[in-house]
């Protein structure tokens, strides 16, 4: 049924759910255990019209991102920020990107591809600092100082926060303020 690029992975703990995503060459497709072959043969045609309709939209590919990651790091934080993996994610609704420093990987979310340059610039400098820093805290403010748009991206990001709904960003904390977590 599905071809050599594909791997369908059934589960007695979905029940309804189906998801899919590329793991190198390949296409993994989750499925409920329950599911005819029919319905299988359904969802994984669904599941990869989906994953190639959202990697056209993708002006910038994972590569061209982790190799942009790789020269702000250079640019702005001495070389010292050393993610693992950096790539565009379809399923973040509530941030602009995250950071999983224990692992070193940085996700972006898809809806910032079409920003501008200077703003995806501060979201994944951001996300690097937090591979050196973990809070919002002075010490982590202090790296991004560098960056010269930063504000002007900060008040972009605020404003389309705000244009659908979303928190405004973190404040940096002053010299005289509080503690590391923001």
């Amino acid at each position: 049924m599905a071809g050599p690029e594909v791997e369908v992975r059934r589960s007695r703990r979905r029940r309804r759910t189906v998801s899919a995503y590329r793991d190198g060459g390949r296409t993994v497709v989750l499925i409920p255990a329950s599911f005819s072959a029919a319905e299988e043969a359904t969802w994984v045609e669904r599941m990869l019209t989906r994953l190639a309709r959202g990697e056209r939209r993708r002006p910038v590919g994972d590569e061209a991102l982790a190799a942009r990651a790789s020269r702000l790091s250079e640019r702005y934080l001495g070389g010292h920020a050393r993610p693992t993996s950096v790539r565009w994610v379809s399923t973040m609704d509530k941030r602009w990107a995250s950071c999983t420093p224990a692992d070193g990987t940085i996700r972006v979310s898809d809806r910032l591809q079409d920003v501008p340059a200077h703003v995806l610039d501060y979201v994944v400098l951001h996300e690097l600092a937090h591979l050196l820093v973990a809070g919002h805290g002075p010490a982590f403010w202090r790296l991004l100082a560098s960056y010269p748009r930063l504000e002007r991206a900060r008040g972009f990001l605020d404003g389309l926060a705000h244009a659908s709904g979303m928190p405004a960003s973190e404040e940096p904390e002053g010299d005289a303020g509080g503690g590391d977590e923001g």
